[in-house]
């Protein structure tokens, strides 16, 4: 197996800081699973999702237990990945990666990172600090601002809001994006400028949200410096041969990794 990634790049390059994103690779149309996966819960066949792993790690130049992926439930729980956790046995890490959306650490040769299939990927560094994290945000998370509890848990553990630079992988783009007026209403309770996030489709009628813009101006909210958060402009479900869309290709479908390493 062949792995190719799409590099992400800060604002301000990070030396010893490398983010990216997985791309697909070799695609058999008949295969919603085809391509490069590293999520063991979506359906893929365990030994091709253990291939892409280890492929990755060599890649890299870590171990396999060197990548750490949480198992997302669209939740805005956040963990520490610290010498505590590497300590735990695989039963005990597992246990506290259930149900988390985006990871932090300190940690030097430790991959961190997210499984996506449209929702927002969004990667962080202070690179003063020396702290890193990844975060997946769906539309939910996104409501739920998982980008400002992922930047008040850096802030926690010795980062500075002004500091941070935070760059998002492939995702949904708005035009892609379209969703019911319930979604709509509920980020309008969630305090979200409308304006600025949603347009209507002048032929539908349909609401469709930037989650991108609404995730740009949590961080803001948060802390960053607007010039500090670079947004993709890949979208998965239109660039579906490159990088997984559930929208597109299913739920039952392979995930783009998004990582970040701090050497």
């Amino acid at each position: 197996m062949m792995i190719e990634l799409e590099n992400l790049k800060f604002a301000t390059p990070v030396e010893g800081v490398d983010a990216f994103s997985t791309m697909r690779g070799e695609v058999d149309g008949r295969n919603a699973y085809s391509g490069v996966n590293l999520c063991d819960y979506v359906g893929d066949d365990a030994l091709r999702v253990l291939d892409a792993r280890l492929t990755l790690a060599m890649k890299l130049g870590v171990d396999l237990d060197d990548i750490v992926m949480p198992r997302q439930t669209h939740s805005c729980q956040v963990a520490v990945i610290d010498e505590a956790f590497r300590a735990m046995d695989i039963d005990k890490q597992e246990a506290a990666l259930e149900g988390v959306d985006a990871l932090v650490t300190s940690l030097k040769g430790v991959v961190i990172g997210v499984n996506t299939a449209d929702c927002v990927p969004i990667v962080l560094t202070d690179a003063q600090a020396g702290i890193i994290a990844v975060a997946h945000a769906g539309w939910r998370g996104t409501m739920g601002r998982i980008a400002q509890n992922v930047v008040d848990e850096m802030v926690r553990n010795g980062a500075k809001a002004h500091r941070i630079q935070a760059t998002m992988g492939p995702s949904i783009c708005q035009d892609c994006f379209e969703v019911g007026d319930e979604v709509v209403e509920a980020f309008s309770k969630a305090h979200f400028d409308l304006d600025s996030i949603v347009k209507r489709n002048a032929e539908t009628g349909k609401a469709h949200i930037d989650l991108r813009a609404a995730n740009r101006a949590v961080l803001i909210e948060a802390g960053l410096q607007p010039e500090n958060i670079i947004l993709s402009q890949h979208c998965s479900r239109c660039e579906h041969d490159r990088f997984f869309s559930a929208r597109r290709l299913g739920i039952n479908s392979g995930r783009t990794f998004t990582g970040i390493l701090q050497q």
